[in-house]
Protein backbone atom coordinates (compact mmCIF):
# COMPACT_ATOMS: atom_id res chain seq x y z
CA UNK A 1 0.00 0.00 0.00
CA UNK A 2 1.33 3.28 -1.10
CA UNK A 3 1.57 5.58 2.29
CA UNK A 4 3.32 9.00 2.85
CA UNK A 5 5.45 9.15 6.40
CA UNK A 6 4.43 11.94 8.57
CA UNK A 7 6.21 12.18 12.01
CA UNK A 8 2.94 11.25 14.02
CA UNK A 9 1.03 9.07 11.58
CA UNK A 10 1.03 7.07 8.13
CA UNK A 11 -1.24 8.96 5.48
CA UNK A 12 -2.75 6.68 2.88
CA UNK A 13 -3.30 7.17 -0.63
CA UNK A 14 -4.11 5.66 -4.26
CA UNK A 15 -3.31 6.94 -7.58
CA UNK A 16 -5.67 6.16 -10.36
CA UNK A 17 -3.91 6.94 -13.79
CA UNK A 18 -5.53 5.66 -16.98
CA UNK A 19 -4.08 8.30 -19.64
CA UNK A 20 -1.86 7.78 -22.36
CA UNK A 21 1.48 6.21 -21.46
CA UNK A 22 3.01 8.68 -23.56
CA UNK A 23 1.34 11.76 -21.73
CA UNK A 24 2.40 13.58 -18.96
CA UNK A 25 -1.38 14.14 -17.13
CA UNK A 26 -2.00 16.87 -14.70
CA UNK A 27 -2.82 15.90 -11.10
CA UNK A 28 -5.95 15.78 -9.16
CA UNK A 29 -6.07 15.85 -5.45
CA UNK A 30 -9.57 14.40 -3.95
CA UNK A 31 -10.14 15.01 0.05
CA UNK A 32 -13.25 13.28 1.11
CA UNK A 33 -15.55 13.84 4.36
CA UNK A 34 -16.42 12.89 7.66
CA UNK A 35 -16.07 8.91 8.46
CA UNK A 36 -14.74 8.65 4.78
CA UNK A 37 -12.18 7.34 2.77
CA UNK A 38 -10.79 6.92 -0.68
CA UNK A 39 -13.71 4.50 -2.12
CA UNK A 40 -15.83 7.66 -1.40
CA UNK A 41 -14.22 8.49 -4.97
CA UNK A 42 -14.72 4.97 -6.48
CA UNK A 43 -17.39 6.54 -8.59
CA UNK A 44 -15.47 9.32 -10.03
CA UNK A 45 -12.59 7.38 -11.29
CA UNK A 46 -13.60 6.09 -14.69
CA UNK A 47 -14.70 9.99 -15.48
CA UNK A 48 -11.38 11.61 -14.01
CA UNK A 49 -8.56 8.38 -14.43
CA UNK A 50 -8.44 8.86 -18.12
CA UNK A 51 -7.84 12.09 -18.64
CA UNK A 52 -5.81 13.04 -15.17
CA UNK A 53 -3.66 11.51 -12.66
CA UNK A 54 -6.00 11.01 -9.95
CA UNK A 55 -4.86 11.31 -6.03
CA UNK A 56 -6.80 9.79 -3.44
CA UNK A 57 -6.42 10.02 0.20
CA UNK A 58 -7.24 9.04 3.14
CA UNK A 59 -7.50 11.77 5.72
CA UNK A 60 -5.08 11.48 8.53
CA UNK A 61 -7.61 9.15 11.02
CA UNK A 62 -9.60 7.12 8.56
CA UNK A 63 -9.84 5.08 6.06
CA UNK A 64 -6.01 3.18 6.01
CA UNK A 65 -3.94 6.49 7.25
CA UNK A 66 -3.37 5.96 10.99
CA UNK A 67 -6.33 6.81 13.18
CA UNK A 68 -5.90 9.38 15.65
CA UNK A 69 -6.75 9.04 19.64
CA UNK A 70 -9.40 10.82 21.44
CA UNK A 71 -7.93 13.52 22.75
CA UNK A 72 -5.77 14.05 19.80
CA UNK A 73 -6.07 17.49 19.33
CA UNK A 74 -6.65 17.61 15.27
CA UNK A 75 -6.60 20.75 13.44
CA UNK A 76 -7.21 22.69 10.33
CA UNK A 77 -3.59 23.65 10.50
CA UNK A 78 -2.42 19.73 10.60
CA UNK A 79 -5.05 18.74 7.77
CA UNK A 80 -3.73 21.61 5.31
CA UNK A 81 -0.20 20.67 6.34
CA UNK A 82 -0.70 17.21 5.10
CA UNK A 83 -2.28 18.68 1.94
CA UNK A 84 1.01 20.23 1.66
CA UNK A 85 3.39 17.10 2.01
CA UNK A 86 1.08 15.03 -0.17
CA UNK A 87 1.27 17.85 -3.12
CA UNK A 88 4.85 18.72 -2.72
CA UNK A 89 6.10 14.78 -2.07
CA UNK A 90 3.34 12.49 -4.33
CA UNK A 91 1.76 15.00 -6.69
CA UNK A 92 5.31 16.82 -7.20
CA UNK A 93 3.85 19.95 -8.16
CA UNK A 94 0.69 22.12 -8.73
CA UNK A 95 -2.50 20.22 -8.48
CA UNK A 96 -6.45 20.11 -9.47
CA UNK A 97 -7.88 19.80 -6.03
CA UNK A 98 -11.63 18.12 -5.13
CA UNK A 99 -13.04 18.42 -1.61
CA UNK A 100 -16.09 16.67 -0.35
CA UNK A 101 -18.20 17.78 2.12
CA UNK A 102 -15.98 18.25 5.66
CA UNK A 103 -13.01 17.78 3.19
CA UNK A 104 -13.71 20.44 1.55
CA UNK A 105 -12.86 22.49 5.00
CA UNK A 106 -9.18 22.17 4.43
CA UNK A 107 -9.08 22.46 0.72
CA UNK A 108 -10.18 25.90 1.08
CA UNK A 109 -7.89 26.84 3.40
CA UNK A 110 -5.29 24.72 1.77
CA UNK A 111 -5.96 26.75 -1.58
CA UNK A 112 -6.12 29.70 0.73
CA UNK A 113 -2.57 29.16 2.24
CA UNK A 114 -0.76 27.67 -1.05
CA UNK A 115 -1.21 29.21 -3.80
CA UNK A 116 1.66 27.95 -5.81
CA UNK A 117 0.31 24.73 -5.01
CA UNK A 118 -3.18 25.06 -6.50
CA UNK A 119 -4.37 25.03 -9.93
CA UNK A 120 -8.25 25.16 -9.49
CA UNK A 121 -10.63 24.15 -6.44
CA UNK A 122 -13.73 22.16 -6.39
CA UNK A 123 -15.58 21.87 -3.58
CA UNK A 124 -19.04 19.68 -3.21
CA UNK A 125 -21.66 20.69 -0.34
CA UNK A 126 -18.59 21.79 2.32
CA UNK A 127 -19.80 23.70 5.08
CA UNK A 128 -17.40 27.15 6.31
CA UNK A 129 -18.92 27.16 9.79
CA UNK A 130 -19.79 24.12 12.00
CA UNK A 131 -22.35 21.82 10.84
CA UNK A 132 -25.31 20.53 12.80
CA UNK A 133 -23.76 17.80 15.01
CA UNK A 134 -26.10 17.67 18.11
CA UNK A 135 -25.98 14.03 19.53
CA UNK A 136 -23.97 12.36 17.07
CA UNK A 137 -21.19 11.21 19.03
CA UNK A 138 -23.63 10.07 21.90
CA UNK A 139 -25.34 8.00 19.24
CA UNK A 140 -21.91 6.20 17.96
CA UNK A 141 -21.31 5.26 21.49
CA UNK A 142 -23.99 4.47 22.40
CA UNK A 143 -25.06 2.34 19.13
CA UNK A 144 -21.95 2.25 16.21
CA UNK A 145 -20.37 4.72 13.86
CA UNK A 146 -22.16 2.36 10.97
CA UNK A 147 -25.66 2.18 13.11
CA UNK A 148 -25.44 6.45 12.77
CA UNK A 149 -24.50 6.27 9.64
CA UNK A 150 -27.06 3.89 8.49
CA UNK A 151 -29.79 6.52 10.75
CA UNK A 152 -28.67 9.50 8.57
CA UNK A 153 -27.39 7.86 5.27
CA UNK A 154 -31.37 8.63 3.45
CA UNK A 155 -31.00 12.29 4.64
CA UNK A 156 -27.27 12.45 3.34
CA UNK A 157 -27.65 10.63 0.16
CA UNK A 158 -31.21 11.59 -0.93
CA UNK A 159 -34.04 9.33 -2.28
CA UNK A 160 -31.98 8.37 -5.53
CA UNK A 161 -29.94 6.07 -3.75
CA UNK A 162 -30.66 2.73 -3.45
CA UNK A 163 -30.73 0.38 -0.32
CA UNK A 164 -27.65 -1.61 -1.64
CA UNK A 165 -25.96 1.67 -2.38
CA UNK A 166 -27.11 3.13 1.47
CA UNK A 167 -26.35 -0.42 2.86
CA UNK A 168 -22.93 -0.11 0.87
CA UNK A 169 -21.67 3.50 2.25
CA UNK A 170 -22.70 2.80 6.00
CA UNK A 171 -20.32 -0.06 5.60
CA UNK A 172 -17.30 2.13 4.63
CA UNK A 173 -18.18 4.95 6.69
CA UNK A 174 -19.01 2.49 9.85
CA UNK A 175 -14.92 0.88 9.64
CA UNK A 176 -14.39 4.62 10.89
CA UNK A 177 -12.42 4.39 14.44
CA UNK A 178 -14.84 5.81 17.48
CA UNK A 179 -11.41 7.75 18.95
CA UNK A 180 -11.19 9.40 15.69
CA UNK A 181 -14.84 10.61 15.36
CA UNK A 182 -14.00 12.03 19.02
CA UNK A 183 -10.80 14.44 17.86
CA UNK A 184 -12.47 15.28 14.22
CA UNK A 185 -16.06 16.55 15.82
CA UNK A 186 -14.08 18.63 18.07
CA UNK A 187 -12.41 20.28 15.00
CA UNK A 188 -15.01 20.39 13.00
CA UNK A 189 -17.78 21.68 15.41
CA UNK A 190 -15.35 25.08 16.37
CA UNK A 191 -14.32 26.08 12.47
CA UNK A 192 -14.83 29.42 10.91
CA UNK A 193 -13.26 29.83 7.43
CA UNK A 194 -15.08 32.79 6.27
CA UNK A 195 -12.53 34.95 5.83
CA UNK A 196 -9.65 32.21 5.12
CA UNK A 197 -11.90 31.72 1.73
CA UNK A 198 -12.15 35.56 0.59
CA UNK A 199 -8.23 34.82 0.09
CA UNK A 200 -8.17 32.16 -2.72
CA UNK A 201 -6.71 33.04 -5.60
CA UNK A 202 -7.25 29.97 -7.75
CA UNK A 203 -10.33 29.62 -10.08
CA UNK A 204 -13.11 27.83 -7.87
CA UNK A 205 -16.02 25.48 -7.77
CA UNK A 206 -19.02 25.64 -5.36
CA UNK A 207 -21.30 22.59 -5.63
CA UNK A 208 -23.98 22.34 -3.33
CA UNK A 209 -27.78 21.11 -3.37
CA UNK A 210 -30.46 22.95 -1.68
CA UNK A 211 -32.00 20.79 1.03
CA UNK A 212 -32.96 21.41 4.39
CA UNK A 213 -29.09 20.81 6.33
CA UNK A 214 -27.41 23.03 3.60
CA UNK A 215 -29.76 25.15 1.49
CA UNK A 216 -29.23 27.37 -2.01
CA UNK A 217 -28.95 30.40 0.50
CA UNK A 218 -25.98 29.20 2.62
CA UNK A 219 -23.50 28.25 -0.45
CA UNK A 220 -24.51 31.51 -2.17
CA UNK A 221 -23.48 33.85 1.03
CA UNK A 222 -20.28 32.16 1.39
CA UNK A 223 -19.37 31.33 -2.15
CA UNK A 224 -19.59 35.36 -3.60
CA UNK A 225 -16.91 36.12 -1.45
CA UNK A 226 -14.47 34.00 -3.09
CA UNK A 227 -13.23 35.89 -6.02
CA UNK A 228 -14.04 35.30 -9.62
CA UNK A 229 -15.76 31.76 -8.15
CA UNK A 230 -19.07 30.07 -9.71
CA UNK A 231 -21.52 28.12 -8.34
CA UNK A 232 -23.65 25.00 -9.33
CA UNK A 233 -26.31 23.99 -7.26
CA UNK A 234 -27.86 20.72 -8.84
CA UNK A 235 -31.17 18.67 -8.16
CA UNK A 236 -30.25 16.22 -6.09
CA UNK A 237 -32.33 15.89 -2.57
CA UNK A 238 -29.95 15.01 0.13
CA UNK A 239 -26.48 16.67 0.95
CA UNK A 240 -23.86 14.04 -0.54
CA UNK A 241 -24.03 15.46 -4.05
CA UNK A 242 -20.87 13.96 -4.70
CA UNK A 243 -21.53 10.55 -3.42
CA UNK A 244 -25.29 10.18 -4.39
CA UNK A 245 -24.37 11.47 -8.19
CA UNK A 246 -20.71 10.88 -9.14
CA UNK A 247 -21.19 10.62 -12.77
CA UNK A 248 -23.08 14.50 -12.71
CA UNK A 249 -20.70 15.86 -10.28
CA UNK A 250 -18.14 14.21 -11.85
CA UNK A 251 -18.73 15.80 -15.54
CA UNK A 252 -19.58 19.32 -13.88
CA UNK A 253 -15.82 18.89 -12.04
CA UNK A 254 -14.06 18.44 -15.34
CA UNK A 255 -15.86 21.07 -17.38
CA UNK A 256 -14.92 23.36 -14.43
CA UNK A 257 -11.58 22.46 -14.42
CA UNK A 258 -11.50 21.98 -18.58
CA UNK A 259 -12.90 25.58 -19.29
CA UNK A 260 -10.96 27.40 -15.76
CA UNK A 261 -8.01 25.25 -15.63
CA UNK A 262 -5.52 27.00 -18.02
Amino acid sequence: MPYLDRPDCRLHYLVDDHTDGWTRPETVLFVHGFTECTEAWRGWVPHVSRRYRMLRIDQRGFGLSTPVAKDYPLTTTRYVDDLARIVNEVAGGPVHIVGGKSGGISVLVFAAQYPELVKTVTVSCTPVTPPNATGWVEEMERTSVRAWALRTQRERMGSRMSEEGIAWWSDMMGRTALSTVHAYMRWVGAIDIREDIKKIKAPTLVIGTDTARRGREIFEGWQKTIPGSELQILPIDGYHAAGTAPDMTAEVTLEFIRRRGG
